[in-house]
């Protein structure tokens, strides 16, 4: 009895948290077309392509309204692409860029990933040239519930991506910001689950983490 009482539990926390999931999905995809619309001013520092920290207020982490999370759900590269053209019409001061990994879950090659990156490094370049660009690194996966299966089997190209992405800012003479060593369990290729309570996405420590690592840069 106890073993089907404790299967239910287990089956059913799963499927609540498969649930939430998609709900947030929804939510951070109806905020992205809000914030789309929304004016970008020369004293804007903009954060783009953070669906992986869909649940942030960063203005309110870092105690300053010049931060808009202009890329919820947007760490598709052609996405990111698509939505520059309003951004950079109000020539931010700052864009702190994420490329996330869901290029890699749609088996995109890494070899695209790095390309495309540059083509949207360029674009701001080119655009706007007094915005200073930041680049952070692609944070791994720990599937904690079997949900992205797509992003954890690629796993292991994830470091070797990020050194890529890092030649792309020494190259442009960006800054390159590293994420990745911070967040990774100590001598592997996940996420540590202190940050996260699926695997992907960040909580409460992950997001106070992710302050602490960019207020330099701010």
């Amino acid at each position: 009895m106890k073993k089907i009482l404790l299967l239910c539990f287990i089956t059913c926390t799963t499927a609540t948290t498969i649930a939430q999931q998609r709900n947030h999905s929804t939510f951070y995809h109806q905020r992205a077309s809000l914030f789309e619309k929304l004016p970008v001013t020369e004293k804007d520092i903009l954060f783009v392509g953070n669906s992986i920290t869909n649940g942030g207020e960063w203005a309110e982490l870092f105690n300053d309204p010049r931060i808009k999370n202009r890329g919820i759900s947007g760490d598709i590269c052609e996405g990111i692409l698509d939505r520059l053209a309003p951004l950079l019409r109000g020539k931010p001061a700052k864009i702190f860029l994420l490329i996330g990994i869901n290029d890699l879950a749609r088996n995109t090659s890494p070899d695209t990933v790095v390309s495309m990156t540059a083509d949207i490094v360029n674009r701001i370049r080119c655009e706007s040239p007094r915005t200073a660009i930041y680049l952070q690194s692609i944070l791994p996966v720990n599937d904690c519930y079997g949900m992205f299966e797509g992003h954890t089997r690629h796993g292991r190209a994830i470091a070797s991506l990020n050194e890529r992405l890092k030649e792309i800012a020494t190259s442009q003479s960006i800054i390159f910001v590293d994420l990745y060593s911070h967040f990774i369990i100590p001598g592997s290729d996940k996420l540590d689950p202190r940050y996260s309570n699926d695997g992907l996405h960040l909580m409460g420590e992950g997001y106070l983490k992710w302050v602490e690592i960019l207020k330099p840069y701010l």
